[in-house]
């Protein structure tokens, strides 16, 4: 990948920036970890968090699952959609959503398409970022630091002050 700047050519280690708010999220078509294909316009008319971590099994990562499955219920009856996104293989999201009873989606991005599109794509692994999209599919709130321990708890608080104030 090569990006023009006013700075010349740079190559693969340069990183888009986040997306911002307000503006249509990219859509997307990935297999989950049952090779069942998602986009994210079927979501449409209904508020999608998707959150980007960077590997499979690693502490960080499975901490952040392992709180948002806590609390998932909590997602569900605010009628939240819950997509964690890397670039990790179906087999790997598979032993992963197994061994930890995730009840959310896991989609693999092994071409980080998506990922980059996003801004979520680091030198080595994928960066920890996250979006909530609106039923409209635009981006309400962005994430660009995450604390795997308290990520779901902070999303649900701006779930439940964006539904207030709409």
């Amino acid at each position: 990948m090569f990006l023009h700047t006013p700075f010349g050519n740079l190559s693969g280690w340069y990183t888009l920036p986040m997306l911002d708010t307000k503006t249509i999220a990219p859509d997307f078509n990935l297999l989950d970890q049952n090779g069942k294909e998602h986009t994210l316009a079927y979501h449409r008319g209904t508020y999608v968090l998707i959150y980007f971590y960077p590997k499979d099994d690693t502490p960080g990562c499975t901490k952040e699952a392992c709180v948002i499955r806590d609390m998932y219920t909590d997602f569900e009856s605010s009628s939240v959609k819950v997509f964690g996104v890397s670039a990790d293989s179906v087999e790997s999201h598979k032993k992963f959503e197994e061994k930890y009873q995730l009840p959310f989606t896991l989609l693999s991005d092994p071409k980080k398409e998506t990922i980059k599109a996003y801004g979520a794509d680091g030198s080595i692994f994928g960066k920890r970022i996250s979006y909530l999209i609106g039923p409209d599919g635009t981006i309400v709130k962005s994430y660009p630091k995450v604390d795997p321990a308290h990520h779901g708890e902070e999303i649900l608080e701006d779930i439940k002050a964006i539904k207030t104030t709409s």
